[in-house]
């Protein structure tokens, strides 16, 4: 799956989508532990076939299908679950089967989507068709904002030294871009204790100028270095 300029206009029919209590953003890592049926299948194909799925942040509901005792009559029983409609593509890079029934994976953050129509399958997988979103245009850091990039390094150069020997488990893996603002605004989204509707919206954000202006603002409001 391309996320370069030649995807923008592509049209996903039928993505499964796999809604989390994260937000996924593009040259992004994310591990997940797979246990639930619904989950499991398709992670399987997908890895099977190299393709990707898509990552969507939960608005209600939690990450594990659950029955909801209160649920109305002639309904399927399970408690609402529902999702914001722009995600990114993920794809897997790893996967292992320490047992029957669980996998674990590792997954790269792709190009952005939006939903324009979703359907959930008897089994309770979401899938979806969806337009790609256009990636970020590169934008350098500006001159004022030049210690968000240099906070970003001395974080990685932190994580280095506490877990030595562990480079490829880290959060922020290369390449680096740490002239990019949009990729250094992303990497800062991952790693700050915002609430996760905040970090939808900067994710969601078409301006990577902006997203690094708003991260800026929350470094300082969270009293971050940088």
């Amino acid at each position: 799956m391309s996320d370069g300029p030649a995807a923008e206009a592509l049209k996903l029919a039928q993505l499964p989508l796999f809604p989390l209590q994260t937000v996924l953003f593009p040259g992004g890592w994310l591990p997940l532990r797979i246990f639930e049926v619904r989950y499991l299948d398709m992670i399987g194909r997908c890895h099977k076939a190299g393709a990707p799925f898509g990552v969507v942040s939960l608005s209600e509901g939690s990450e594990v299908r659950r029955l909801d005792p209160k649920a109305p009559p002639g309904g399927d029983g399970f408690a609402k679950e529902d999702f914001h409609p722009i995600g990114v593509l993920a794809r897997i890079e790893s996967l292992e089967k320490p047992q029957p029934g669980l996998y674990m994976i590792r997954c790269q953050g792709l190009q952005r989507f939006n939903v324009t129509r979703r359907t959930r399958l008897p089994h309770g997988l979401w899938v979806a068709d969806v337009e790609l979103l256009p990636a970020d245009v590169p934008a350098p850091v500006p001159d004022e904002l030049a210690s968000v990039a240099t906070g970003l390094q001395r974080v990685l150069e932190n994580l280095r030294e506490r877990q030595p020997g562990a480079e490829d488990q880290l959060p922020i893996q290369p390449p680096y871009h740490w002239h990019d603002a949009g990729w250094v605004a992303n990497r800062w989204c991952e790693l700050v204790p915002a609430p996760l509707a905040l970090k939808q919206r900067l994710m969601a954000l078409d301006n990577p100028l902006l997203r690094l202006e708003l991260v800026a603002d929350l470094l300082d409001k969270l009293g971050l270095d940088r």
